[in-house]
Protein backbone atom coordinates (compact mmCIF):
# COMPACT_ATOMS: atom_id res chain seq x y z
CA UNK A 1 0.00 0.00 0.00
CA UNK A 2 1.23 3.49 -0.90
CA UNK A 3 -0.59 6.69 0.05
CA UNK A 4 0.29 9.43 -2.42
CA UNK A 5 -0.40 13.12 -2.96
CA UNK A 6 -1.40 13.41 -6.62
CA UNK A 7 -3.18 16.41 -8.18
CA UNK A 8 -4.21 17.67 -4.75
CA UNK A 9 -5.82 14.34 -3.82
CA UNK A 10 -4.96 11.56 -1.38
CA UNK A 11 -4.57 8.42 -3.48
CA UNK A 12 -4.14 4.96 -1.96
CA UNK A 13 -2.49 2.57 -4.42
CA UNK A 14 -2.59 -1.07 -3.38
CA UNK A 15 -0.10 -3.79 -4.31
CA UNK A 16 2.30 -1.35 -5.98
CA UNK A 17 5.51 -2.79 -7.34
CA UNK A 18 7.99 -2.57 -10.22
CA UNK A 19 7.71 0.50 -12.43
CA UNK A 20 4.60 1.67 -10.60
CA UNK A 21 6.35 1.70 -7.22
CA UNK A 22 9.36 3.49 -8.71
CA UNK A 23 7.26 6.24 -10.28
CA UNK A 24 5.26 6.76 -7.09
CA UNK A 25 8.30 7.67 -4.96
CA UNK A 26 8.21 11.48 -5.52
CA UNK A 27 4.46 11.45 -4.85
CA UNK A 28 4.47 9.49 -1.58
CA UNK A 29 2.64 11.26 1.22
CA UNK A 30 4.58 12.03 4.37
CA UNK A 31 1.62 10.55 6.26
CA UNK A 32 1.21 6.84 5.48
CA UNK A 33 -1.35 6.20 8.26
CA UNK A 34 -4.09 3.81 7.17
CA UNK A 35 -6.84 5.69 8.98
CA UNK A 36 -6.45 9.04 7.15
CA UNK A 37 -8.97 10.37 4.62
CA UNK A 38 -8.47 8.86 1.16
CA UNK A 39 -10.02 10.38 -1.97
CA UNK A 40 -9.19 7.61 -4.44
CA UNK A 41 -8.28 3.96 -3.86
CA UNK A 42 -6.69 1.98 -6.69
CA UNK A 43 -6.36 -1.79 -6.51
CA UNK A 44 -5.31 -3.51 -9.74
CA UNK A 45 -5.61 -7.24 -9.10
CA UNK A 46 -3.48 -9.89 -10.78
CA UNK A 47 -6.36 -11.45 -12.70
CA UNK A 48 -7.10 -8.17 -14.43
CA UNK A 49 -3.45 -7.82 -15.38
CA UNK A 50 -3.39 -11.36 -16.79
CA UNK A 51 -6.51 -10.71 -18.89
CA UNK A 52 -4.91 -7.60 -20.32
CA UNK A 53 -1.71 -9.51 -21.12
CA UNK A 54 -3.72 -12.14 -22.98
CA UNK A 55 -5.32 -9.44 -25.14
CA UNK A 56 -2.01 -7.61 -25.71
CA UNK A 57 0.93 -9.97 -25.07
CA UNK A 58 3.38 -7.46 -26.54
CA UNK A 59 3.30 -5.69 -23.15
CA UNK A 60 4.67 -7.34 -20.01
CA UNK A 61 3.11 -7.58 -16.55
CA UNK A 62 4.99 -4.58 -15.19
CA UNK A 63 3.80 -2.41 -18.10
CA UNK A 64 0.20 -3.45 -17.59
CA UNK A 65 0.22 -2.85 -13.84
CA UNK A 66 1.57 0.65 -14.49
CA UNK A 67 -0.93 1.42 -17.23
CA UNK A 68 -3.96 0.05 -15.36
CA UNK A 69 -3.22 1.98 -12.17
CA UNK A 70 -3.02 5.12 -14.30
CA UNK A 71 -6.25 4.28 -16.10
CA UNK A 72 -8.07 3.81 -12.79
CA UNK A 73 -6.73 7.11 -11.45
CA UNK A 74 -7.83 9.12 -14.47
CA UNK A 75 -11.28 7.52 -14.48
CA UNK A 76 -11.71 8.41 -10.79
CA UNK A 77 -10.33 11.92 -11.37
CA UNK A 78 -13.47 12.91 -13.28
CA UNK A 79 -15.33 12.83 -9.95
CA UNK A 80 -12.97 15.56 -8.69
CA UNK A 81 -13.42 18.01 -11.58
CA UNK A 82 -10.38 16.71 -13.38
CA UNK A 83 -9.42 15.04 -16.63
CA UNK A 84 -6.46 13.39 -18.27
CA UNK A 85 -5.15 15.44 -21.18
CA UNK A 86 -2.78 13.52 -23.46
CA UNK A 87 -0.17 16.25 -23.76
CA UNK A 88 3.31 17.40 -22.86
CA UNK A 89 2.94 20.02 -20.14
CA UNK A 90 5.70 22.42 -19.15
CA UNK A 91 6.00 25.16 -16.54
CA UNK A 92 7.75 28.46 -17.31
CA UNK A 93 7.99 31.22 -14.70
CA UNK A 94 5.31 29.59 -12.58
CA UNK A 95 2.74 29.16 -15.36
CA UNK A 96 1.83 25.85 -17.05
CA UNK A 97 1.44 25.37 -20.80
CA UNK A 98 0.09 22.13 -22.28
CA UNK A 99 0.83 20.97 -25.83
CA UNK A 100 -1.50 18.27 -27.09
CA UNK A 101 -1.38 16.20 -30.27
CA UNK A 102 -1.65 12.67 -31.56
CA UNK A 103 1.27 10.39 -30.67
CA UNK A 104 4.25 10.94 -32.93
CA UNK A 105 3.37 14.52 -33.87
CA UNK A 106 6.23 16.02 -31.87
CA UNK A 107 4.77 17.50 -28.67
CA UNK A 108 7.65 16.17 -26.53
CA UNK A 109 10.15 17.49 -29.07
CA UNK A 110 8.50 20.90 -28.87
CA UNK A 111 8.57 21.10 -25.06
CA UNK A 112 12.18 19.88 -25.06
CA UNK A 113 12.96 23.00 -27.11
CA UNK A 114 11.26 25.06 -24.38
CA UNK A 115 13.42 23.42 -21.70
CA UNK A 116 16.55 24.14 -23.73
CA UNK A 117 15.56 27.75 -24.40
CA UNK A 118 14.33 28.76 -20.93
CA UNK A 119 16.82 26.75 -18.88
CA UNK A 120 16.29 27.10 -15.12
CA UNK A 121 13.07 29.06 -15.69
CA UNK A 122 11.34 25.92 -16.95
CA UNK A 123 10.62 22.35 -15.90
CA UNK A 124 8.45 19.47 -17.10
CA UNK A 125 5.17 18.93 -15.25
CA UNK A 126 4.31 15.77 -17.16
CA UNK A 127 5.47 14.69 -20.59
CA UNK A 128 2.44 12.63 -21.60
CA UNK A 129 -0.50 12.47 -19.18
CA UNK A 130 -0.86 15.51 -16.91
CA UNK A 131 -4.01 15.82 -14.85
CA UNK A 132 -6.02 18.98 -15.51
CA UNK A 133 -8.21 19.98 -12.54
CA UNK A 134 -10.61 22.80 -11.78
CA UNK A 135 -10.06 23.89 -8.18
CA UNK A 136 -11.97 26.86 -6.73
CA UNK A 137 -12.78 28.17 -10.19
CA UNK A 138 -9.22 28.04 -11.53
CA UNK A 139 -7.71 25.46 -13.87
CA UNK A 140 -4.49 23.72 -12.87
CA UNK A 141 -2.05 21.34 -14.52
CA UNK A 142 -0.87 18.62 -12.15
CA UNK A 143 2.04 16.25 -12.28
CA UNK A 144 1.20 12.55 -11.98
CA UNK A 145 3.34 9.38 -11.86
CA UNK A 146 1.88 8.23 -15.20
CA UNK A 147 3.98 10.11 -17.69
CA UNK A 148 4.66 8.09 -20.81
CA UNK A 149 7.71 6.18 -21.94
CA UNK A 150 10.27 8.73 -20.67
CA UNK A 151 8.78 9.05 -17.16
CA UNK A 152 9.26 12.83 -17.01
CA UNK A 153 7.04 14.31 -14.30
CA UNK A 154 7.12 16.64 -11.31
CA UNK A 155 4.80 16.39 -8.27
CA UNK A 156 3.27 19.86 -8.52
CA UNK A 157 0.06 21.80 -9.13
CA UNK A 158 0.48 24.85 -11.38
CA UNK A 159 -2.14 27.23 -12.79
CA UNK A 160 -2.67 26.50 -16.49
CA UNK A 161 -1.98 29.41 -18.82
CA UNK A 162 -3.02 27.77 -22.09
CA UNK A 163 -3.58 24.60 -24.10
CA UNK A 164 -2.14 24.37 -27.59
CA UNK A 165 -3.00 21.73 -30.19
CA UNK A 166 0.04 21.03 -32.34
CA UNK A 167 0.52 19.95 -35.92
CA UNK A 168 3.64 19.73 -38.03
CA UNK A 169 4.41 22.60 -40.38
CA UNK A 170 7.40 23.91 -42.29
CA UNK A 171 6.53 27.40 -41.06
CA UNK A 172 5.63 28.45 -37.52
CA UNK A 173 2.18 29.91 -36.89
CA UNK A 174 -0.29 30.04 -34.00
CA UNK A 175 -3.91 31.17 -33.67
CA UNK A 176 -6.82 30.92 -31.25
CA UNK A 177 -8.50 27.54 -31.61
CA UNK A 178 -11.91 27.25 -33.24
CA UNK A 179 -14.42 26.07 -30.62
CA UNK A 180 -15.77 23.09 -32.52
CA UNK A 181 -12.33 21.82 -33.42
CA UNK A 182 -11.07 22.38 -29.86
CA UNK A 183 -13.92 20.31 -28.42
CA UNK A 184 -13.01 17.46 -30.74
CA UNK A 185 -9.30 17.79 -29.96
CA UNK A 186 -9.72 17.70 -26.18
CA UNK A 187 -12.26 14.89 -26.32
CA UNK A 188 -9.98 12.82 -28.54
CA UNK A 189 -7.07 13.26 -26.11
CA UNK A 190 -8.78 12.22 -22.88
CA UNK A 191 -10.56 9.27 -21.26
CA UNK A 192 -13.67 8.32 -23.26
CA UNK A 193 -14.83 4.87 -22.10
CA UNK A 194 -17.15 6.07 -19.36
CA UNK A 195 -20.57 5.46 -17.89
CA UNK A 196 -23.27 7.97 -18.83
CA UNK A 197 -23.04 9.89 -15.53
CA UNK A 198 -19.25 10.18 -15.79
CA UNK A 199 -19.53 11.26 -19.42
CA UNK A 200 -21.73 14.14 -18.31
CA UNK A 201 -19.14 15.10 -15.67
CA UNK A 202 -16.42 14.95 -18.33
CA UNK A 203 -18.25 17.42 -20.56
CA UNK A 204 -18.85 19.71 -17.58
CA UNK A 205 -15.12 19.75 -16.83
CA UNK A 206 -14.25 20.39 -20.47
CA UNK A 207 -16.78 23.25 -20.53
CA UNK A 208 -15.15 24.70 -17.41
CA UNK A 209 -11.72 24.50 -19.04
CA UNK A 210 -13.01 26.20 -22.19
CA UNK A 211 -14.47 29.10 -20.22
CA UNK A 212 -11.25 29.71 -18.27
CA UNK A 213 -8.17 28.72 -20.28
CA UNK A 214 -7.10 30.11 -23.68
CA UNK A 215 -6.96 27.45 -26.41
CA UNK A 216 -4.69 27.59 -29.45
CA UNK A 217 -3.85 25.76 -32.66
CA UNK A 218 -0.25 25.78 -33.83
CA UNK A 219 1.79 24.55 -36.74
CA UNK A 220 5.48 24.31 -35.98
CA UNK A 221 8.86 23.00 -36.99
CA UNK A 222 11.82 22.06 -34.77
CA UNK A 223 13.41 25.43 -34.09
CA UNK A 224 13.93 28.14 -31.50
CA UNK A 225 11.57 30.29 -33.55
CA UNK A 226 8.81 27.74 -32.81
CA UNK A 227 9.33 28.26 -29.07
CA UNK A 228 9.14 32.04 -29.35
CA UNK A 229 6.09 31.88 -31.63
CA UNK A 230 4.23 29.80 -29.07
CA UNK A 231 5.44 31.58 -25.94
CA UNK A 232 4.83 35.12 -27.20
CA UNK A 233 1.25 34.20 -28.11
CA UNK A 234 0.46 32.18 -24.98
CA UNK A 235 2.47 33.81 -22.18
CA UNK A 236 0.60 34.97 -19.13
CA UNK A 237 2.13 37.79 -17.13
Amino acid sequence: MAICDIAGLKVNIMNEKGRTAKQLVPYLSADQAENQHIDITINVDEERVKRSMQEHPELNQDDWEYMLTGSDFYNALIGFDGILLHSSCICVDGVAYAFSADSGTGKSTHTKLWLDYFGDRAYMINDDKPAIRIIDGKVYACGTPWSGKYDYSTPCIVELGGICFLERSENNWIKKAETGKAVFNIFSQTVRRLEEADMEKLFNVIEGIFSTVPLYEMGCNISEEAVLTAYNAMKRE
